[in-house]
């Protein structure tokens, strides 16, 4: 069996292992458009702080590719051949395959903006690369200009803030993180940041650039040595698209993520996934949902059977030193009247239809998990004690059948 992987990240990883737990010798060739090892792309922004290395950012060991029997090509697919079943890369090379894992991810979202072309010394923040060139153009005396107040434009932010002179970052929503934080969990975190020294320039746009000096909108001129474009990102759905596979906003898949494609499976940020805390597809672009993505398309790839069920979407992530978790769904009735903890946080969940749907958390993390456990289960409240969860989410809140089923091994009424 020849099995050929599109991408080197967390789903191709998955996948390979996937492939690896059912068949131990077939043929599997993974091909790389990044010329890097395996990586775990949220730490690049930790390389830059200087808190992890190259080779700590390593996704798995050197020796991976070689235990498992893997060719690792460095080139670009740009075109696949469901017909001949085989792909084409860039240098004119076609593989052959059997199965075949589309696990290309995304890529940065660059909106059109006048003058853009003209400004030397700038980078995205997505990629190990964007990263190593960044650090180039930086220095104690460089202004640095983000645009996006998302995530990827503030762990950019975290990452270089104490080597440059100044950061400003521009964001036309009204908030920071729009996608993952309501406006009063949001004020928390800005407050948190801002402390850094962090300009922030809110509900405002960048119009055109001219001579390193950002014109916005509202008028506004914002002068800068360095610019980051941290707007968004697009999943990268090209090759199954034009390979005449389903696509919407990412590339469609089934439980065992495959294609419509005969033998063709997709996993990680590039498709989609049932979200169950909103029953809606979308895509979720999250590190554990593309490892899990990707092994189940790998054992599927390889004869096993698996299903990949209960994503949400979720977000574990800390600003200088200020953690936060969020998951699931904000769609329902907000639990507690007072979200705002003691010691500065933030606490809210999420109920619809008797269940909890989403929850974000600022501060005390800990035990984020429970709630996690009782979205992805579908537990209903009125088993629970609520009062206690809200107080200090433990098992202790959970009914004594559903404790000795977990922590014993017992199944209820047995």
């Amino acid at each position: 069996m020849k099995y050929v992987i599109i991408g080197n990240s967390t789903a191709a990883i998955g996948a390979a292992e996937g492939i690896r737990s059912v068949d131990e010798t077939g043929d599997i060739t993974i091909v790389s458009k990044e010329q890097h090892h395996t990586y775990a792309r949220p730490l690049i922004s930790y390389l830059l702080l200087g808190k992890t290395t190259r080779e700590k950012m390593k996704y798995r060991p050197d020796g991976f590719y070689s235990d498992n029997n893997i060719k690792l090509v460095f080139g670009e697919v740009v075109k696949i051949e469901p017909e001949r079943k085989s792909v084409l890369l860039d240098g004119g090379e076609k593989i052959g395959y059997d199965r075949l894992l589309v696990a290309t991810g995304s890529r940065p979202f660059v909106p059109p903006m006048e003058g853009l072309d003209s400004v030397e010394h700038k980078t995205s923040f997505m990629s190990l690369d964007d990263a190593l060139a960044l650090e180039k153009m930086i220095g104690p005396d460089k202004r640095v200009l983000i645009v996006g107040a998302g995530l990827i434009g503030l762990k950019c932010a975290e990452g270089i803030y104490d080597r440059v002179k100044s950061i400003s970052i521009v964001d036309l929503a009204d908030r920071i993180l729009p996608s993952i934080l309501t406006a009063d969990a949001a004020a928390i975190v800005y407050r948190h940041i801002e402390k850094a020294g962090i300009e922030f320039i809110l509900g405002d746009s960048v119009r055109l650039f001219e001579n390193n000096v950002a014109k916005l909108k509202s008028g506004k001129e914002v002068p800068f040595d360095v610019l980051v474009v941290a707007v968004g990102v697009r999943p990268n759905v090209e090759l199954i698209k034009e390979a005449g596979g389903e696509v919407t906003r990412g590339i469609v898949t089934n439980a065992c993520q495959q294609t419509t494609i005969p033998d063709v499976y997709s996993a990680g940020d590039c498709t989609e996934s049932f979200d169950i805390s909103s029953d809606s597809r979308k895509v979720l672009a999250i590190l554990p949902n593309a490892y899990m993505q990707g092994e189940c398309a790998g054992i599927n790839m390889a004869g096993g059977k698996k299903e990949f069920e209960n994503a949400i979407p979720m977000n574990a992530i800390g600003f200088m030193g200020l953690h936060m978790i969020t998951a699931g769904s904000y769609d329902g009735t907000p639990l507690i009247e007072k979200p705002e903890t003691e010691d500065g946080g933030y606490r809210q969940l999420y109920v619809k239809d008797g269940c909890l749907k989403g929850f974000m958390i600022i501060g005390d993390v800990k035990r984020a998990g429970i709630y996690t456990s009782i979205i992805k289960n579908k537990i209903p409240l009125d088993s629970l004690d609520v009062d206690l969860l809200i107080d200090k989410p433990q098992l202790i809140a959970f009914s004594k059948d559903y404790r000795r089923e977990k922590l014993g091994g017992i199944k209820s009424g047995h």
